[in-house]
C-alpha cells in the first residue's frame, strides 16, 4: 500500500456500539460502522479496514490481542488506527509495544466514551479524527490518542470517575 494509506483495525468497544434498552447499556455492534464512517469523509488516503473483533474490552482476551497484534505485524500500512474500548485500551498498548517485531509503523488506538452512530454528539468522532491527524506527524512507535492528547503506553491511565485520559506523570 501506499505511505498514504491508513489500515483500520476494529475491535468493538463504546465507539462501535449502539444502545440496547434491555441491558440498559451499549453494547458492541455485529459488524463495525467505523468503514462507513471514515469513507463517508472522503479523506485523501487509501483506507483498509480488518475487524478483528467486536467486543466491550473488558471482553478482550489474551487470544484477542494477539489476533491485534498479527494484524498490525501483516499489514503493509506504516499508519495504522486500532478502535478500542476505553477501559482496557492501556493494556493492549502496552501488549502492542512490549511485542511487536517491527518499528517502523505509526500505531494509534483510540475509542470514545460515546457511540459514533446513534447519539451526537460523539467523542468518537473527534478522536477518529486526531487519530487520523496524529498518523500523518508521529513518528514510528505505539500510541494512544483521546480527546485531542496523544500517550505512551506506559503513562496512559484511564480515570473512571471523570470519563477521560491522563498521563502518570502529570504531563
Amino acid at each position: 500500500m501506499a505511505d498514504n494509506s491508513i489500515h483500520f483495525i476494529l475491535t468493538g468497544g463504546t465507539i462501535d456500539s449502539h444502545y440496547d434498552g434491555t441491558k440498559d447499556t451499549v453494547v458492541p455492534n455485529e459488524h463495525s460502522v467505523i468503514p462507513e464512517f471514515i469513507n463517508s469523509l472522503r479523506l485523501y488516503t487509501k483506507n483498509e479496514f480488518t475487524e478483528v473483533c467486536m467486543k466491550d474490552s473488558r471482553e478482550i482476551t489474551q487470544n484477542d490481542r494477539n489476533e491485534i497484534l498479527k494484524a498490525v505485524e501483516e499489514s503493509p500500512c506504516q499508519k495504522i488506527i486500532i478502535t478500542h474500548g476505553t477501559y482496557t485500551i492501556p493494556d493492549t498498548a502496552r501488549f502492542l509495544k512490549a511485542n511487536l517485531k517491527r518499528n517502523d509503523q505509526v500505531i494509534i488506538l483510540t475509542g470514545s466514551l460515546i457511540p459514533i452512530k446513534g447519539f451526537s454528539p460523539s467523542d468518537g468522532t473527534l478522536n477518529l479524527g486526531y487519530a487520523i491527524s496524529q498518523a500523518e506527524i508521529l513518528e514510528g512507535g505505539v500510541y494512544v490518542c483521546m480527546n485531542c492528547k496523544t500517550f505512551n503506553p506506559e503513562e496512559v491511565l484511564k480515570i473512571i470517575s471523570e470519563g477521560s485520559f491522563a498521563s502518570i506523570f502529570n504531563k
